[in-house]
């Protein structure tokens, strides 16, 4: 969201607080934010504190003369790329769906040409009612995003939908909304594989690798903001799913493989996990001891099932693999060497040579039958838009 300006206004409900937690979030995730307090909403949260947090002048009042001078209500709802009401209460999208605009917040909903997010947050009751149904149907007709309500205790007591979603889940959904992928892979499904796979020597020991999973991840959210069903199988990695991820989680190769298998058919595979080569060919069932002799246990190993060759020669073969290769040395060539072997679309090859695995930041080759792309060193998730923006045209 670096360089994107939200316009949040906020309304009158108890659950304005988490307001202040949110602008935190959209800032961290790079856009600016600019508030608009309702007058039911000052009633929770005050001006100075929205003022501190966004480091933007907040607007209370459709009638600040100096400002509306040059209709400044008008110019405030279009310099913005999206506005979010959060919370949104049932009043407030009552006039929403009526067209009233009796305030500077109303008004400015009226006024927008720019795409509107409503996160709702009231009791249960009032969500529930007819009235409240109509116009969240109305509102959704329109175009604007009205989000789902989580379900729990409420402030008053009662339990069941009607509380706002926690701001992380916010900032996601905002972050969604603003992709310039959105949409463009709807009605796909993208199968990300990623993270590193443990095989175990006994119940305590294990051969891995040192992938963090941060790639895969990335290109997992990133293909769930376009609009695809994205299924994330993921190795032993301590990452928050990305939000609209179906997400299985594995241990070893064969799990991997296996879990690879139920997820088919997929339209896109984007093969990212560091699998094992090899895993112990008699994994010990209890600790292995040292014995005092000095004499190191023999480790016999075997080859791990080949997850991406065989998903390329499979009868439900993805119109699009893409396979990863992580090199120390001839990068180009190796990749090129494994597109060959593997039978895939296209591998993308990084030098992990330095501290790339677990590192935020990568620099990727993309190489297919027809020639090599150098993508510049970039965040991960850079990278990652750029990856799906060309497999998207790959399915064209």
């Amino acid at each position: 969201m670096n360089g994107k300006k939200i316009l949040l206004i906020i309304g009158g409900g108890i659950a304005a607080y988490k307001s202040c937690e949110l602008i935190r979030l959209i800032r961290r995730a790079g856009a600016e934010v600019t508030c608009v307090l309702t007058k039911g909403g000052a009633q929770f949260v005050t001006e100075m504190t929205l003022a501190a947090l966004s480091e933007r002048d907040v607007h209370t009042s459709l009638w600040d003369v100096g400002a509306e001078v040059g209709m400044g209500h008008i110019q405030l709802s279009r310099q913005a790329d999206l506005l979010v009401v959060c919370p949104a209460t049932a009043d407030l999208m009552a006039k929403m769906a009526a067209g009233i605009a009796d305030d500077l917040a109303t008004t400015l909903l009226l006024a927008t040409d720019k795409p509107v997010m409503a996160v709702p947050a009231m009791n249960v009751r009032m969500w529930q009612h007819g009235a409240t149904t109509a116009n969240v149907a109305t509102l959704r007709a329109r175009g604007v995003t009205v989000l789902e309500p989580d379900e729990g205790m409420m402030a008053c007591g009662e339990f069941g939908p009607g509380r706002l979603p926690e701001p992380e889940v916010v900032v996601q959904h905002i972050a969604a909304a603003m992709s310039p992928l959105r949409g463009r892979l709807a009605g796909r499904h993208v199968l990300v594989t990623a993270g590193p796979t443990h095989e175990p020597i006994d119940p305590v020991r294990y051969i891995a690798n040192r992938s963090s999973g941060l790639q895969g991840f990335a290109i997992a959210r990133a293909a769930a903001e376009a609009g695809a069903k994205v299924t994330l199988v993921a190795g032993p990695v301590n990452l928050p799913t990305p939000f609209g991820v179906t997400r299985v989680d594995v241990e070893s190769a064969a799990q991997m493989a296996a879990a690879v298998e139920a997820a088919l058919p997929a339209d896109v595979a984007v093969m990212v996990a560091a699998v094992a080569d090899w895993r112990s060919a008699d994994a010990a069932q209890q600790k292995l001891k040292k014995d005092g002799s000095g004499q190191v246990p023999p480790l016999a190993l075997v080859q791990n099932p080949d997850i991406l060759a065989g998903l390329c020669a499979h009868v439900q073969r993805p119109a699009l693999v893409v396979g990863f290769a992580a090199e120390t040395e001839n990068v180009i060539g190796h990749a090129q060497a494994k597109l060959a072997r593997k039978g895939a679309d296209w591998i993308v090859a990084n030098d992990v040579s330095g501290d790339v695995m677990g590192g935020t930041r990568n620099a990727v080759h993309i190489v297919t039958a027809s020639g090599v792309e150098s993508l510049a060193e970039a965040p991960k998730d850079d990278v990652a838009q750029a990856l799906v923006e060309r497999m998207i045209d790959a399915l064209v």
